[in-house]
């Protein structure tokens, strides 16, 4: 009897914080949902202090950083706006910050981590004012179709490329990889149970498939198993390396307020993508086309970057990953917060998370880009002034490697078109600013 009430209890609870029913979801759903986010985007773990920790910075505090980031993050955005949707440092925008910044243009690491906090500051006063959120809405709605299927390439690209199946050629950019080779084949195995799973519509199939192809490559030998205590759990590194590391005296400089510039430009575009691309395919989208809470959801976005610059990694964003959990049907923030507890817990078990081969990962990603195909039905190709755009839009994504640029390429292609077409009615405002802006920066780069 007193099991029943605590249970009662905690429902009651969680319905009142994330209004579970309302949004015809349940805590099941929602804690498997969060656990499959996490597992596809538990890499960050591993690979950001990897790629900052080639400027200097101090690996162990940077994967503190990392995990601490997305934990601030992810619970701004779970408590804000009560969408699934999970945030750390972004990949790309790490690479930019080491290899161009820091390496590149021989900026320190703690003038670069200034540039990510004023980029911080930038959003946050972005976020109160109504400019983010006119951007988000005011994007045409075969434009933002466009983006959910141009992410649902673009992360099935990152699958293809994680599993070893697409990989780099000098002559042809791209080739097919070597498709006797264990990592490939085990991610053919892991895709086709996903498969299966998926087809018969089982709770956490993601996950489940994950966790059999993590099982399976361990039997095989082509990852490792733990062998002891030591392989599971271990101390956290010192955060004190990298903590309120920034260095604000060069923060005037020419050069750093064209990075300061690029930093801003990308994590917007690149979380309004995502933000629109994921919203679409969960039906968060109103009638209108337009993002309820959109205010609310780029604010967490913007504090999550300036948490994560105090605490002493890069740019904190919304991450596409949380495709994969909204497939398992995660809908409220009660699936982003199993993700800030599971990035909690990693503090503690990072040894096991690195037992994940990326080749187990990489089926749930290509399935999740499928899921996020879906909207490609419902642009109208038979009118090219909506079509060249959309297509733009969604072959740059992967192509470019970047959310961000094929959001560009579309709204330039949108606003050209329909100009050239003299649809001009068809152009918001918001759309003739953007374009504007985009040719400017093309010109300068």
């Amino acid at each position: 009897m007193t099991n029943s009430k605590a249970s009662t209890a905690d429902n009651s609870f969680f319905e009142r914080m994330f209004q579970l029913k309302t949004n015809g979801t349940d805590v099941r759903t929602e804690l498997l949902a969060g656990i499959t986010t996490f597992m596809t985007m538990a890499y960050i773990i591993i690979v950001n202090p990897s790629i900052l920790g080639v400027t200097g910075m101090d690996k162990g505090a940077v994967m503190v950083a990392t995990i601490l980031g997305g934990v601030v993050g992810t619970l701004l955005m779970a408590f804000l706006s009560n969408y699934p949707f999970a945030l750390a440092p972004g990949m790309g925008l790490n690479a930019f910050f080491a290899y161009t910044i820091v390496m590149g243009m021989g900026i320190s690491w703690k003038v670069a981590l200034a540039a990510v906090f004023i980029d911080g500051v930038i959003f946050l006063i972005l976020s109160l004012l109504p400019v983010r959120r006119r951007i988000v809405n005011d994007i045409p709605m075969t434009l933002k179709l466009a983006v959910s299927v141009g992410i649902g390439l673009f992360i099935a690209f990152i699958g293809l490329q994680s599993a070893g199946v697409i990989v780099g050629d000098p002559a042809t950019l791209l080739s097919l990889g070597s498709i006797s080779s264990p990592n490939v084949l085990l991610f053919v195995v892991g895709l086709a149970i996903m498969g299966v799973l998926v087809a018969y519509r089982v709770k956490g199939s993601l996950l489940l498939g994950i966790l059999i192809t993590t099982a399976i490559s361990m039997i095989f030998g082509l990852s490792p198993h733990p062998t002891g205590i030591t392989d599971i759990v271990s101390k956290p590194p010192s955060l004190i390396p990298t903590f309120m590391q920034m260095d604000f005296r060069g923060l005037f400089d020419v050069g750093l307020i064209a990075v300061i510039f690029t930093f801003t430009f990308v994590d917007m575009f690149d979380t309004v993508g995502t933000l629109i691309g994921v919203s679409a395919k969960a039906g968060f989208l109103d009638k209108k086309g337009e993002l309820p809470k959109a205010d609310q959801a780029l604010l967490a976005d913007a504090l999550g970057t300036i948490a994560g610059a105090v605490f002493g990694t890069s740019t904190v964003t919304t991450y596409v990953e949380s495709a994969s959990g909204v497939a398992d049907g995660g809908r409220t923030g009660l699936t982003g917060v199993t993700v800030a507890v599971l990035f909690l817990l990693s503090l503690f078990f990072a040894p096991l998370v690195e037992l994940i081969p990326g080749a187990a990962t990489a089926p749930a990603l290509v399935i999740v880009g499928i899921y996020m195909m879906e909207p490609v039905v419902k642009i109208d190709f038979s009118d090219f002034t909506e079509a060249i755009p959309a297509f733009l839009t969604i072959a740059m994504m992967p192509f470019a490697y970047s959310i961000a640029e094929g959001l560009v390429w579309g709204i330039l292609g949108y606003v050209i078109i329909k100009f050239f077409a003299r649809r001009t009615k068809e152009i918001s405002v918001t759309m003739w600013v953007l374009a504007i802006l985009f040719i400017i920066r093309f010109i300068a780069s």
